[in-house]
């Protein structure tokens, strides 16, 4: 067996241990900063001998919708997790964390349904049940101490150290020691690990904590050079400041709005919201709206007139011009501007819960991505790589199935 196929491409089966790294809300304004201060030599190292280029993230820009892509190499209209939260037909407010709404096979499941030895980590648990869809190995940092694999005994006896609490500045790069202990240990020969964006939550490039974040990152990422790991690093989402002047979140309440303007159906759903509320206490610059029919032309005139409203588009448009699916999406979908994010009502966000001034993402202003790779792609990774690639094709551009 040479290829496994998953979704539509033929991803060849790895020799040595390849991996992929979902560097979680790295903007690359972290990396100029930190490739112009020699903050990061061995990340340097990747985009100096093996490839750079800035690549696009799904819209909306949100970690599970980007995650499931990077891990399937479709977009969600292909693997059917446009957000974190959708609107049920029933009417009830889901969360798109168990493996029944996936609609598309991971490449992980594809080759370890051929027998190809493979291992996801995450850092935060949330993903955990999704990139586990089809029996793949997955363990999280968050729940390391409840959980283990063939009989390994406990995960952090692996690492060494106790694993950091999720808000820890160090959390992701004890998940990136685990998957390394891990892989050497259980023969893995394709490894996706998955990071969270705390730090980048809470700082931008430059700060004392963003600084020491990629430092560690950068030495972490040349343990896996040094024990020839074939890599891949992308991001899942930009990130950007959204506050005033005065450095109070600048929020939009389209909920409030919409009442004020007496459209009594809406029901906005935040497909950002998670149980990670010190990150950004569900506030993201895209959302979903859901009204009756009567009044959706009155809603998109109200939500387009909105200052820090960028784009209002129609179930319709968006699905197409968006790739998302129709059914998990609203009657309207609100894409916010650079500094803004989008909430439902005032009263219903925790804005205390902020570890600093909101740092937050979702719309197109979070779109561009980095991508690392540690060897030169070949003809076809490097022509898709000119031509805009999504990280939905940074698999096929590392295994060589571009």
């Amino acid at each position: 067996m040479t290829a496994v196929r998953a979704n539509g491409r033929a991803y060849p089966v790895p020799n040595d241990t390849s991996t992929v790294v979902c560097v979680d809300g790295l903007d690359p304004a972290y990396l100029d900063d930190a490739f112009e201060r020699r903050l990061v030599p061995r990340l340097a190292e990747l985009a100096e001998g093996g490839a750079m280029a800035l690549g696009r993230a799904q819209l909306p820009s949100f970690t599970n919708p980007n995650n499931m892509s990077i891990v399937t190499g479709v977009a969600p209209e292909g693997h059917g997790v446009p957000g974190n939260y959708f609107l049920a037909p029933d009417g009830d407010q889901v969360m798109l964390d168990d493996p029944r709404w996936l609609r598309a096979p991971s490449i992980h499941s594809a080759m370890h349904a051929s027998g190809v030895p493979v291992l996801c980590v995450t850092t935060k648990d949330k993903l955990r049940r999704l990139l586990a869809a089809g029996g793949v190995p997955a363990v999280s940092a968050e729940r390391a101490e409840e959980q283990t694999l063939d009989g390994l005994g406990p995960l952090a006896d692996l690492v060494g150290r106790p694993a950091p609490g999720i808000y820890e500045w160090d959390c992701s790069h004890w998940a990136l020691e685990l998957g390394l202990a891990l892989a050497e240990r259980l023969g893995t020969r394709l490894l996706y690990v998955s990071l969270t964006d705390s730090v980048q939550h809470a700082e931008g490039p430059g700060g004392p904590t963003s600084d020491r974040y990629l430092r560690a990152l950068d030495k972490v990422i040349g343990r896996y050079l040094e024990a020839g790991h074939r890599l891949a690093l992308v991001a899942d989402h930009g990130m950007n400041a959204k506050t005033r002047p005065d450095g109070t979140p600048n929020v939009r309440y389209l909920g409030d709005i919409l009442a004020k303007a007496e459209v009594r159906s809406a029901r906005v759903i935040l497909p950002i919201t998670d149980p990670y509320v010190a990150h950004h206490a569900a506030l993201g610059s895209a959302c979903w709206v859901h009204l009756e029919v009567e009044e959706r032309g009155r809603a998109f005139e109200v939500l387009g007139a909105i200052d820090g409203v960028e784009e209002v588009l129609e179930r319709d448009r968006a699905a197409r011009e968006l790739s998302l699916p129709a059914d998990r999406i609203g009657d309207l979908v609100v894409l916010a501007d650079r500094d803004t994010v989008l909430g439902s009502a005032d009263g219903r966000h925790d804005l205390s819960a902020l570890r600093g001034p909101l740092r937050s993402h979702g719309g197109r202003h979070e779109q561009t991505v980095p991508m690392l790779f540690s060897e030169r792609p070949d003809v076809a990774g490097r022509e898709l790589l000119a031509a805009g690639a999504t990280n939905a094709d940074v698999h096929a551009i590392l295994l060589g199935a571009a």
